[in-house]
């Protein structure tokens, strides 16, 4: 099956005992193998993509999540994004991707908590190009990534994933509330050709594909005393990179009220794009940028899919993400 494909949910068990006790087995297992000790019990957060707990250790909190079937991938790609990319994210403690459990060390204060503190928009330009350095170094190795189960959202791929996707009324809510009216899903489908030129352009663009985040806010970086960190990829995707200003640029504009056009903004995405001009010119990236941020907002709708191919009645409650990022083709971006 598709690895985009909706339906076929299956339930993930995380409420019953015999999954618990198994994880947690799981947990405690790993954990000796480092000499470490649970000494408490462990606090849940779950979401219909996820169940994460707080394991506490004598050496320090520690933290388990499971995946739904929708983002099994993650478990393997953080192991592998651990190597590939080492002091970038954090090294797993054990991972276990045939049932997308990852058991991580903690990472310390998030940006978002640093933002809170300072107020400096500046750290984004520094840790922009740690990111693109992360992408740079991982292009190598897509075809890896892709191994693993990582979504393929690769411009020549994206067209056709956009054209299954609008068939999918299901996740488009058509006619429902939160979802799509038939006057959009016809104006989203005469889209079709526009898109799929703009797919062209950017898989000519010269640009190799990598390992796209396609959620990299504030919550989403680690920031410690020595060095940034780049955590929760489960809606990460091989995918043309300059995607990933899509979420940065406009949750930085969120933050910090920035309006479209305003120059703070413009600096970030130079300062990202700089990795890539030993071999292109600003101008030439600056306009694959514009293209990928377009064509990214499939990419969101995807991932949302995915995260909610789930039977868990809160899937409701976020659903309408799925149908709204596909209207977002229509909307301007911040820049």
């Amino acid at each position: 099956m598709d690895g985009d494909a909706g339906g076929g949910a299956v339930a993930v068990g995380w409420d019953e005992p015999g999954w618990r006790a198994e994880a947690l087995d799981w947990v405690t297992g790993e954990l000796a193998r480092q000499g470490r000790r649970v000494t408490g019990p462990v606090e849940a957060r779950v979401r219909p993509w996820s169940l994460v707990w707080r394991v506490p250790t004598d050496t320090g909190d520690t933290w388990f999540k499971a995946n739904n079937p929708g983002t099994l991938h993650e478990a393997g790609l953080l192991a592998a994004l651990a190597r590939l990319a080492p002091g970038r994210v954090l090294d797993p403690i054990a991972a276990d991707p045939g049932r997308g459990w990852s058991l991580l060390p903690d990472g310390g204060g998030s940006l978002r908590d640093l933002l809170a503190r300072e107020g400096d928009l500046t750290r984004w330009e520094r840790i922009l190009p740690e990111y693109a350095d992360l992408q740079r170094t991982v292009a190598v190795s897509a075809d890896e990534l892709l191994s693993l189960g990582v979504p393929d959202h690769r411009p020549e791929r994206l067209s056709t994933l956009f054209a299954q996707l609008l068939d999918d009324e299901e996740a488009l809510l058509i006619g429902r509330e939160g979802g799509l009216t038939a006057e959009a899903h016809e104006r989203l489908r005469a889209h079709r050709p526009s898109f799929a030129g703009k797919c062209r352009r950017l898989a000519e663009s010269g640009i190799a594909p990598t390992i796209q985040h396609d959620d990299l806010h504030d919550g989403n970086v680690f920031a410690a005393a020595d060095g940034y960190r780049f955590f929760d990829w489960g809606d990460a995707s091989v995918a043309h990179p300059f995607g990933s200003l899509l979420v940065t640029i406009r949750s930085v504009a969120h933050t910090f009220e920035l309006g479209p056009g305003d120059p703070a903004l413009g600096r970030l995405r130079d300062a990202y794009l700089e990795a890539w001009t030993d071999r292109h010119d600003r101008a030439a990236l600056r306009e694959t940028a514009t293209l990928a941020v377009d064509v990214t907002k499939v990419s969101r709708a995807l991932s949302w899919r995915r995260a909610l191919d789930t039977p868990d009645p809160a899937r409701v409650e976020y659903a309408a993400a799925v149908p709204g990022w596909l209207e977002e083709l229509f909307a301007p971006d911040p820049r």
